[in-house]
């Protein structure tokens, strides 16, 4: 089993920033794709950005403006989004895939980031 805890989400204005966390822990593989993911209410949850060793893929709506990172000594993965616009408000949940014994993947409980003057 793998737990994931995201943290860093909270209010801010329009134009600034925040930085998103997720920390895993458990039967972790050195092989894997861990992702930041959001939803708001009524719409389905959409990618944002993933990374494995070497790759990272961004959404179209990201346009430069987060970065997508992790540190693998900690089992870590960041999220630091600049220039935030009210329509990143959304819950960001945390995603990890990985193969053993077969395809897994697995989810954390989701950090709200709202952004509002």
């Amino acid at each position: 089993q793998v737990q994931l805890v995201e943290s860093g989400g909270g209010l801010v204005q329009p134009g600034g920033s925040l930085r998103l966390s997720c920390v895993a822990s458990g039967s972790i593989s050195r092989i894997n794709v861990m992702g930041w993911y959001r939803q708001t209410l009524g719409k389905q949850r959409e990618l944002v950005a993933t990374i494995t060793s070497g790759t990272v893929n961004y959404a179209d709506f990201v346009k430069g403006r987060f970065t997508i990172s992790r540190d693998d000594a900690e089992n870590t993965l960041y999220l630091q989004m600049n220039s935030l616009e009210p329509e990143d408000t959304a819950l960001y949940y945390c995603n990890l895939r990985q193969n053993v014994l077969g395809e897994k993947e697995y989810w954390g409980q989701g950090t709200q980031v709202t952004v509002s003057s």
